[in-house]
Parts: structure tokens; C-alpha cells; sequence
């Protein structure tokens, strides 16, 4: 059997997850979560369907998975944690500083014979067969490029 996590507000988290569904200012997760966590402070309908997270899902369009998640955040970190969205590390960069400067240089270089211009597909496959880099696609050298500012020809 699943654990059931009681959700209990007090008056001021109440107003301040109303005050969170009705200015809209918020993210759209974030006014979900609230309307969970609103949903779910009703006593009358935990009582009256054995499954209120299924009614509350349905309300909401979520998963009933999402509906026990919220709670479950509620009851172990409080409001803050329930309705804010965890961090998430910073992806590492594909390309190096040393990578990212033969990059720029052979954007900024002729391009290949029978060709007007390098294209960042011709870029991403020139950095594979020279073997600068294992695999990169022509999005990564396209912002890459972009975050330098360089004009390719």
C-alpha cells in the first residue's frame, strides 16, 4: 500500500498559494503545483473518494504520480520546496577554449573545393575527420559560432 501524505496549510500558505493561482505571473508547473496542493488541503474530498489523487490529476491535467509527488514534497520539505522546481547542473561544454579557437579558424578559413561557403554541417564534419572532437552536431558549432560572434564568411 502507498504511503499517503496529509497535506495541512495554514491560513497563510492558503492565501499565498491562491495569491500564486490567481496573479498568473508564475510558471505554469508552479500554478499546477499550487492548485494541488489546494486541491488536496480539502478534507471532504479525501474522505469521499478513497483515490483523490486520481480526482486531482484529472482536475489538473497531471499524472496521478505528479498529484503524490507534490504532496509527498509538501509534507517532507514544506511550501517552498513543494512548488519550486530543483536545480539542475550545468551541462557541460561540448568544445574546450583550444577546440573552440580551431573551430572559429577554419570557419573563418576558404572553404572546401566546389564549395561557395562553410556550412555548419561541412563545419561539424571537418572537426570529426580532422579529429578534433569525436562527434558534434552542426547546432553546437552553429551556437558556438554565434556565442563568439563570428560571421562565417
Amino acid at each position: 500500500m502507498a504511503k499517503k501524505y496529509i497535506v495541512d496549510l495554514d491560513e497563510d500558505e492558503v492565501s499565498q498559494l491562491q495569491s500564486i493561482i490567481k496573479k498568473g505571473k508564475h510558471k505554469a508547473r508552479t500554478i499546477t503545483r499550487a492548485n494541488i496542493l489546494l486541491m488536496a488541503t480539502d478534507r471532504e474530498t479525501d474522505q469521499a473518494m478513497p483515490t483523490a489523487g486520481y480526482a486531482y490529476a484529472s482536475t489538473v491535467r497531471a499524472h496521478v504520480a505528479t498529484v503524490q509527488r507534490i504532496r509527498e514534497k509538501f509534507v517532507i520539505g514544506g511550501l517552498d520546496f513543494a512548488l519550486k522546481d530543483e536545480v539542475h547542473p550545468p551541462k557541460p561544454k561540448k568544445l574546450d577554449e583550444k577546440q573552440e579557437a580551431f573551430l572559429i579558424a577554419t570557419a573563418c578559413s576558404n572553404p572546401p573545393v566546389g564549395r561557395v561557403r562553410w556550412t555548419m554541417q561541412l563545419l561539424a564534419d571537418h572537426l570529426v575527420n580532422v579529429g578534433v572532437i569525436d562527434s558534434i552536431s552542426d547546432e553546437t558549432v552553429r551556437q558556438t559560432l554565434k556565442k563568439m560572434k563570428s560571421n562565417r564568411g
